[in-house]
């Protein structure tokens, strides 16, 4: 017999967890097994802490529930609650800049609607049902991330959320390494746009080729955003500044501390968003003008004179352009990028290495310093593209490049850290922070 809802309610679920560290009094455990972990072996210490249920496919007791695949129970309960709730669920997906687009549209969309969002970056096929089940069930709008490394995935967890709106950012090289090609990628993407219902309403990047040809996938309403002629919500008179960004969205003027192109794409998506659901623009702008970047997402800040940007969450080619940009685009005596390796990139990692190495150099970048690996044909491309052999440095850990550049940066200048997750560049900022506050 499966698990549903009512019978867990029955037993005083509260809430909802995978993980025995994190129980709390009234909690349901899902006994997931893991790549390196199996829940199974920490069923007793979920009971200890007071979990109501414990479902699982193997143990004794009354508060055990025996399922065949605790994680497909978890995921039909989400689909259950989801059903049961009936609000409005907006999904967002791209290579880049999702999680970040998601905050916004749950911020603008906020004005109208009492809304809940992922938190964090929970987009997969475990945090996104996570999501789901502990939303506020007082929300009108839920705001759910959805991310992917293989084809199929996207489509899975929409059949779960069933979204309402779906919103397509853009299409890049990120996880290439296991879909193959760019057009690949697009493909997996579309899966949230093929998957909403003829009522659904599809927003899309216009600015973005690949996003902009979805729009022949859904027979629903489309909407685009963007900087291009195209768009239907369209940003004009774009300003980048120091300080963040301008533009205006047909009569009404926008203000924003996020900085960069990009960011005034993840803004007009919420617009957008909003827009969809009723709210005007003009009511939009307080919201707007109150956005700030998540820890470690392109937040920026003053140390000894020194602007920094940290944008070390992740990294991949689309999302290192984006900053490098935003880096070109800053007032400063000079500026320097600290760029650690992309990673999930396979075969491509050179080429595609040696591509940022070269937008770093014709963007007219004064330093490059790379951490790690792959990073040294950046570094190469860098100075074939005319970046002086004098500026140009090569470190293997992230530390050791944030020492470094605390003896090159001067006062007036402006600095980018950036680098995939697995090399820790967070820690380049560590270390060029010392001292100098």
């Amino acid at each position: 017999m499966p698990v549903t809802l009512d019978q867990l309610l029955q037993r005083g679920v509260k809430g909802w967890s995978i993980d025995s560290r994190t129980i709390q009094p009234g909690d349901a455990y899902f006994a997931l097994k893991g790549e390196t972990h199996d829940g199974h072996d920490f069923i007793d210490a979920a009971l200890q802490k007071g979990a109501s249920v414990v479902v699982a496919q193997r143990g004794a007791g009354d508060r055990v529930l025996l399922v065949d695949d605790p994680l497909v129970t978890l995921q039909h309960l989400a689909n259950e609650s989801r059903t049961r709730w009936g609000g409005t669920v907006i999904a967002v997906t791209g290579s880049a800049g999702k999680t970040t687009t998601k905050d916004v549209i749950a911020d603008l969309v906020s004005v109208a609607l009492r809304t809940s969002k992922t938190p964090g970056n929970f987009n997969n096929h475990i945090g996104m049902p996570l999501s789901i089940l502990r939303m506020d069930a007082s929300s009108q709008a839920l705001v759910l991330e959805m991310g992917m490394n293989h084809a199929g995935e996207i489509r899975d967890l929409a059949a779960i959320a069933k979204p309402d709106i779906g919103v397509v950012t853009n299409v890049g090289y990120a996880h290439i390494e296991n879909l193959g090609s760019v057009e690949a990628i697009a493909g997996a993407k579309a899966e949230l746009v093929e998957s909403l219902g003829p009522t659904g309403t599809a927003i899309l990047n216009a600015d973005d080729p690949r996003v902009s040809a979805m729009r022949h996938k859904h027979q629903g309403q489309v909407v685009s955003y963007g900087l291009s002629p195209a768009a239907d919500v369209r940003a004009e008179n774009v300003e980048f500044l120091p300080e963040g960004v301008s533009f205006s969205v047909a009569d009404t003027k926008f203000s924003s501390s996020l900085t960069g192109r990009h960011n005034v794409l993840n803004i007009l998506a919420g617009i957008t968003a909003a827009g969809v659901l009723g709210v005007k623009p003009e009511a939009l702008t307080e919201k707007v003008a109150q956005l700030q970047p998540q820890p470690r997402r392109g937040e920026h800040f003053h140390c000894g004179g020194v602007l920094v940007y940290n944008d070390t969450y992740n990294s991949n080619p689309d999302a290192v352009r984006a900053m490098v940009d935003v880096l070109r685009d800053t007032p400063a005596k000079r500026r320097i990028a600290v760029l650690g390796e992309m990673l999930e990139l396979g075969p491509w990692a050179e080429p595609l290495h040696r591509e940022v190495g070269n937008y770093v150099a014709v963007s007219g970048l004064d330093v490059l310093v790379g951490i790690r690996g792959a990073a040294c044909h950046m570094l190469d491309a860098a100075k074939r593209a005319g970046l002086q052999v004098g500026a140009a440095f090569f470190c293997e850990t992230s530390p050791e490049a944030g020492r470094l550049v605390r003896t090159i940066a001067q006062p007036g200048d402006a600095v980018l850290f950036k680098g995939s997750r697995g090399v820790r560049v967070e820690q380049a900022v560590e270390a060029f922070l010392e001292g100098r506050q």
